[in-house]
């Protein structure tokens, strides 16, 4: 995937750290975009956007999985306490259309296996709606559960294995189960995209405005960008989700500060009105979404999608949080984490909680993005109104007291404005 027609660039040397593991990384940090690429499409027309989401449930059941040790959702997600859970897999699967794009990665006797080298959990709280983003390192070593693979066959439980391994184990189920027991959150639903997917949704799409405060040179995954507000589509896209040596310090922690940059500037593209009033982009969306993501049984249902849909319909930007799973240095292998299971309580009682999360680390831990003033206010989703009944008093509106998350948290919310902080100085 690099590109020999450019002379390399002399760049700052950078220090893998956080991912010296062999395969690179796709990434469906798209992953809450799937949720709520399919929540746009649903929400926009009901009566439209219910029929296609009938129309097109066959293709999106065909590799529908079941969810090993978890509990069953209910058919409606209010009834679910402690909030809705998604977990979302983004896997470097080497498919015959798109594995010419990956060279090394797609040949020799690797090119059969499929890694995880994504995995976010999107918790979506009870009332009132917050969502919250965990970003769990590929390179996470932790304990993996015993899981069934398709084939019926069960792995034994390990006591430290990589995160990004679980899907070999036991593909979509295996990596639920194991971030599922790390956290102590029962996760209702779950989804795969592969690098393929990844491609396939940016384009329909028609790209995300990305912003590049240095520039970035990744020879690698063939990326090469000048400072500046780039929109990215198809391959270029997956190269900005995958690059890891050409952003911060190079490792994989950084990478995932760049991925939440992408992530953002998606959320608020999905609500502009370049998205919800076009019919023909939102068709295209949807079954473009729903032909390219492998969801868990539990997420096949139309009506589900709906609910969802309108959970995060009126979430407004501060309270749209992407955080990582706080971590260590692995004391076996510098090129490692741990998991800090301290900070990481603190985060699941918050959650718990349920009140507005306080960002007290950085926005962009490993030098992966640096936090700039905003260019234009986001567009909020819209909000419900009413009128006062005449001669009523108005109520203040509830204040609520926000939970200053550990240092060693962090993350930034879709209403700051990060740029990639790249290599070429």
């Amino acid at each position: 995937m690099s590109d020999t027609s450019k002379a390399p660039r002399r760049g700052r040397q950078t220090v893998a750290r956080h991912g010296a593991l062999k395969s690179p990384h796709p990434l469906g940090q798209l992953a809450k975009i799937i949720a709520i690429c399919l929540s746009v499409v649903l929400v926009s027309g009901l009566g439209v956007a219910t029929y296609l989401a009938y129309d097109l449930t066959a293709t999106f059941s065909a590799d529908a999985v079941e969810l090993e040790g978890q509990e069953a959702p209910p058919p409606n997600i209010g009834e679910i306490e402690g909030g809705v859970n998604l977990f979302v897999a983004g896997t470097d699967a080497c498919e015959p259309d798109y594995a010419y794009l990956f060279g090394d990665r797609c040949e020799g006797p690797d090119a059969e296996s499929e890694l995880n080298d994504v995995n976010m959990l999107v918790h979506i709280s009870d009332e009132p709606r917050r969502v919250t983003v965990i970003s769990f390192p590929r390179d996470l070593m932790m304990p993996i559960p015993s899981c069934t693979a398709e084939d019926g066959s069960t792995t034994g439980a390990m006591s430290k294995q990589p995160l990004n391994s679980t899907f070999n184990y036991g593909g979509l189920s295996c990596a639920a189960k194991a971030v599922s027991e790390l956290s102590g959150q029962n996760i209702q639903y779950a989804a795969s995209v592969t690098w393929g997917g990844v491609i396939e949704i940016t384009n329909a799409i028609g790209g995300v405005d990305v912003c590049v405060a240095n520039g970035i040179y990744d020879p690698n995954t063939g990326l090469d960008l000048d400072p500046g507000i780039h929109t990215v589509a198809g391959i270029e896209a997956l190269q900005f989700l995958r690059t890891r040596k050409g952003v911060g310090d190079g490792s994989d922690l950084g990478r995932i500060s760049n991925q939440q940059q992408y992530m953002s500037r998606l959320a608020r593209k999905l609500v502009s009105e370049e998205v919800l009033t076009n019919p023909t982009m939102l068709l295209k969306l949807a079954r473009t979404a729903i032909e390219n993501v492998d969801p868990s049984t539990s997420l096949t249902n139309p009506l589900t999608l709906v609910q969802i849909a309108l959970a995060l319909k009126n979430v407004p930007f501060e309270e749209i949080v992407f955080v990582q799973y706080p971590t260590l240095t692995d004391p076996d292998n510098i090129n490692h984490v741990v998991p800090n299971y301290e900070a990481a309580d603190a985060l699941w009682a918050a959650l718990a909680a349920n009140q507005p999360l306080q960002l007290t680390g950085e926005a962009g831990v490993n030098a992966g993005v640096t936090v700039v003033e905003p260019t234009a206010p986001p567009v909020e989703p819209t909000q419900p109104t009413t009128e006062p009944t005449p001669g009523a008093t108005v109520a203040p509106a509830p204040t609520e007291t926000a939970i200053a998350l550990p240092p060693e948290i962090s993350g930034s919310t879709a209403a700051q404005e990060t740029c990639s902080n790249g290599n070429v100085r």
